[in-house]
């Protein structure tokens, strides 16, 4: 049976910023991204760590290097600026998947930086 895991997260990232008047999404550092192979416009959950808020969207791809984390749309009445954060992506994975299966984790510092 094929099962929905984990693939990889970015880990307790804080929120930058917030914007209300957005479509929706959360825009994030390309270099986040990049390091985490979340692509544009994937599904991404997020766990706001602070407010115990979870939110599913989409990842829009912010300037590198930037830091950004913004959360846009509706997703900003529950994560706001400051706020830390785990954005996380899943797949499908079959059984032979599951038996080396290692989700990519990303842990930042408070700025957003790969650590």
């Amino acid at each position: 049976m094929n099962r929905l895991v984990l693939r990889s997260k970015i880990h307790r990232a804080t929120v930058t910023e917030a914007n209300l008047d957005y479509e929706g999404s959360v825009t994030v550092d390309a270099s986040l991204l990049e390091a985490a192979d979340i692509a544009e416009y994937e599904q991404v959950h997020i766990y706001d760590v602070t407010t115990g808020s979870r939110v599913i969207t989409y990842a829009m791809v912010g300037p590198p290097g930037s830091g950004v984390i913004c959360i846009n749309g509706a997703a900003a009445h529950l994560v706001h600026p400051g706020d830390v954060v785990i954005l996380a992506a899943y797949g499908i994975a079959t059984p032979e998947d599951l038996r080396s299966l290692k989700p990519r984790i990303i842990h930042v510092d408070e700025k957003n930086r790969q650590v």
